[in-house]
């Protein structure tokens, strides 16, 4: 296995599976099966334990495709502020209608959609809708009356009751949604409630990845989730109900450990018996531990994930997208594991390049931007901002070139085209910025592979970028942002602005 791999696919697809049909099969019943974390493209888990394929939870599906369904949910709220899933720069409703589609394309029935916490917000109204005339079935589901505090409310039909009940037929159902808080738990229990009242012996279960509840509490591949949910204040615990039940430590989340003496009875008022779990470590189906051959990775992979949590949040501050609190609880992870941000191994080369820009007096509007980027086989190649170019654009360029052998004197694209997309910005479409950010670069790129076979060359490794760590002086314009995603690279930045205008389109 290459040294960089620390994480079998394969072995963890497969106990993972076995570990689901061997829960089915011990309730003898149908299983309500919520799944935590990202139904598709998990690229956390891909990065904190490399060799993880950030779609496995699919291929498991796959393998079980003749006994699963899902049905999605989506919070109103999230819909109505419009909130966006980082890794794709696309609001949840949108996840949600591309999850559908992926799905699909997999061979995975989607049973239903359901918006939860409904109160009929406009926008989750437009998008029930543009959902129902494209053929979806759509349900909408209200707030619980009685929760958390009145079991009795809750599990009557009055609480869980008045939800629509959603019909399905496979004995496992996969009840997913694009984020957390998107009514995954409130969706499986009403469900469970009004399959008991019509005679079926429903179960329910999670399908989890984090925390990893077999590894110590203080594993930086434990750490690196706490990292992922700083802004929802999640804290990795010793689940001490496990603990007590089976004299084993074990490790959970606090909202889960908090959530499962109400979860646990509400469980037991809706089936009428004593419930099968003893702890919330119970509840999980996660065999992510199995997985892992070579802890030495994951724990380096890890660390770096921390580091990248902590850029991401801090520009999200600088932004006003979270709280300071949320930067510092990063900021005491990095402490307590002894890390420091020079760690992730394209800072320093960045902040240099920008020092170069500065020095060459070739920055844009007096800010000097540097990038960096770590090739696969270990080189490290920088860009700097300038009047024709961003940094992360230069720094595109630069990388190519290095990866298909070209002098760096060489122009992939000529002098003239550039100064004629900074004319056509700047005094036809009257923009302030007319430098060219990553996506303007591709495209233009692209033009000049059509005359130039340097260009055409390195067009070619652009795809070889994938998974390439990043690193920016300056958060990146929308341009920027857009353009690095597409590229599949890991990237990061100083929070700090790349403009003095406070409006960048």
């Amino acid at each position: 296995m290459p040294a960089h791999i620390g994480f079998d696919n394969k072995l963890y697809l497969r106990e993972q599976t076995a570990a689901i049909v061997a829960r089915v099969q011990g309730f003898n019943s149908k299983l309500y099966l919520e799944f935590g974390g990202k139904l598709l493209f998990d690229y956390h888990a891909s990065r904190v334990l490399p060799g993880f394929d950030p779609n496995v939870k699919m291929h498991l599906l796959q393998q079980l495709n003749d006994k699963v369904e899902v049905i999605l949910c989506i919070f109103a709220g999230d819909i109505e502020k419009k909130k966006m899933r980082a890794d794709f720069g696309i609001p949840y409703d949108i996840d949600a209608l591309k999850t559908i589609d992926e799905l699909r394309e997999w061979g995975v029935s989607v049973r239903a959609v359901v918006i939860t916490r409904y109160d009929g917000q406009p926008a989750a109204t437009a998008f029930k809708s543009k959902l129902e005339r494209r053929g979806m079935r759509v349900y909408t589901h209200g707030f619980t009356k009685g929760y958390p505090t009145d079991v009795d409310m809750i599990v009557s039909e009055h609480g869980y009751g008045a939800n629509p009940y959603i019909e399905t037929d496979k004995p496992i159902v996969v009840i997913t949604g694009p984020g957390p808080g998107s009514g995954k738990l409130a969706t499986c229990l009403a469900q469970l409630y009004h399959e008991h009242r019509r005679g079926v012996n429903a179960n329910y279960a999670k399908f989890e990845t984090f925390p990893i509840w077999n590894l110590p509490l203080t594993h930086e591949v434990n750490v690196a989730y706490e990292a992922a949910t700083a802004e929802l204040k999640d804290v990795n615990l010793i689940d001490h109900f496990h603990l007590d039940a089976y004299q084993t430590a074990t490790v959970n989340y606090n909202r889960d450990i908090e959530a499962f003496p109400l979860l646990k009875r509400i469980l037991e008022r809706i089936t009428g018996q004593p419930s099968f779990y003893k702890s919330p470590t119970d509840m999980g189906i996660n065999r992510a531990g199995c997985g892992i051959v070579d802890d030495a990775v994951c724990r380096r992979a890890a660390a770096q994930e921390i580091i990248r949590r902590y850029f991401i949040y801090a520009g999200e501050y600088a932004m006003g997208l979270v709280e300071k609190d949320t930067v510092e609880r990063i900021e005491l992870l990095l402490d307590n594991l002894h890390l420091k941000v020079e760690d992730r191994c394209v800072v320093r080369p960045a902040h240099d390049a920008a020092r170069a820009a500065q020095a060459a007096g070739k920055g844009n509007d007096g800010v000097y931007c540097g990038a960096a980027i770590a090739l696969h086989d270990g080189r490290i190649v920088t860009g700097k901002n300038s009047p024709l170019l961003h940094a992360a654009a230069s720094l595109v360029l630069n990388a190519i070139k290095v990866l298909a052998g070209l002098p760096d004197h060489l122009h992939l694209l000529p002098p003239d085209v550039t100064r004629s997309l900074n004319h056509f910005k700047k005094n036809v479409l009257k923009g302030k910025m007319v430098s060219l950010d990553v996506e303007e670069t591709l495209i233009a790129l692209s033009i000049s592979a059509t005359m130039n076979p340097a260009a055409a060359t390195a067009i070619e490794k652009l795809k070889e970028l994938a998974e390439c760590e990043v690193h920016l002086t300056h958060m990146p314009t929308p341009g920027d942002a857009a353009g690095l995603r597409k590229l599949g690279v890991r990237s990061t930045s100083d929070p700090e602005f790349p403009s003095k205008y406070l409006y960048l389109s």
